[in-house]
């Protein structure tokens, strides 16, 4: 992944390189306790299978979009900002699979203050299935000086 990725280097229609992850039970147990979700189809293998008919516990919410960020900050680098992110949850990811991150530029557009966006859209799968699609729109520097992350009040404005 790259490192500073600059406005120029951007283009619409370019494919956001794939981030594979697989997934242990610590990674769905961690990621609960990391956002104090106790519930628990997210640690209790028995209560997700018996009382949910889950096939093993589940990743929740914000450990999913935890991962859509890395994915995306990744690919920017350091500099990069996320301005807003929304998803759909089309089925669970279970201990065992492997995550596939696979994005795409949607939209590049110049901001305030030698800062653009970038618009992306992204698909997690596991395997043969499709788990999360997802759409977000993401602020780099159009110039080595610029830095996203000075924005604030009118200028920042992720829409």
């Amino acid at each position: 992944m790259a490192t500073n990725l600059m406005l120029g280097d951007v283009k619409e229609g370019m494919d956001i390189p794939v981030l594979e992850k697989f997934v242990k039970p610590v990674t769905v147990v961690l990621g609960a306790v990391a956002s104090r979700d106790w519930r628990p189809q997210h640690h209790d293998y028995k209560f997700a299978t018996g009382n949910n008919g889950l096939d093993d516990i589940i990743m929740n919410t914000p450990n999913l979009a935890a991962w859509f960020e890395r994915y995306l900050t990744d690919w920017t680098g350091p500099k990069g900002r996320l301005g807003r992110i929304k998803f759909r949850m089309k089925d669970s990811v279970y201990p065992g699979d492997t995550m596939k991150f696979a994005g795409q530029v949607t939209k590049v557009a110049r901001g305030a203050k030698s800062t653009g966006w970038v618009d992306v859209k992204i698909e997690l799968t596991a395997g043969t299935k499709s788990c999360v699609s997802c759409e977000a729109r993401i602020a780099i520097p159009e110039t080595e000086a610029a830095n996203p992350w000075t924005l604030k009040g009118d200028d920042w404005k992720p829409r």
